[in-house]
């Protein structure tokens, strides 16, 4: 199975955390990645290739 990085980044578009992935395929790792988007934007990279961005989606954040 494939390994993708997970790289999310703060509001400056700066990397502040990574986590390695293993999914099938790119669309089955940026669904994946899609988890970490729910407070920061994230992009998808498989070695030197990006895969994808997946942005922040305001409607799975919890409300209070």
């Amino acid at each position: 199975m494939p390994s993708y990085r997970v790289y999310c980044l703060d509001g400056a578009g700066k990397v502040w955390a990574a986590e390695w992935i293993e999914a099938d395929d790119d669309s089955a790792a940026l669904e994946s990645a899609r988890q970490f988007a729910r407070a920061v934007q994230c992009e998808v990279w498989q070695g030197q290739r990006m895969v994808g961005r997946v942005d922040l989606n305001p409607n799975l954040l919890e409300k209070s």
